[in-house]
């Protein structure tokens, strides 16, 4: 299945639906804050299973007590694909498991 990037107003019209994610340099970001460390760490070992569940891996930071991603595709150029989308609706989930809050 061949990959797309997606057009301006579809990248803004998806992140209607993915609350505290914001899009620059064509890339997706997002930034999680956590209670400690422990917390942090364990969203990052949650997200590199998924990413690799996917086989689509994004940019990960991992602070004393956050977290930070960045998604964008590698193949299309560095461009924010559907996969993209995917890939951050299932980190918001995990990251809603693991008792995140907006950094």
């Amino acid at each position: 299945m061949a990959v797309e990037p997606l057009g301006r107003q579809e990248v803004q019209d998806r992140l209607e639906r993915l609350p505290g994610w914001s899009w620059a340099e064509d890339r997706l970001i997002r930034h999680y804050a956590f209670g400690g460390h422990p917390q942090a760490a364990a969203l990052v070992a949650e997200i590199a299973r998924i990413q690799d569940e996917l086989n689509h891996h994004s940019e990960l930071t991992l602070g004393y007590n956050t977290v930070g991603v960045t998604v964008n595709t590698h193949s299309v150029g560095g461009k924010v694909t559907e996969l993209d989308f995917g890939l951050a609706r299932r980190i918001e989930d995990a990251a809603a498991a693991h008792g995140a809050r907006t950094a």
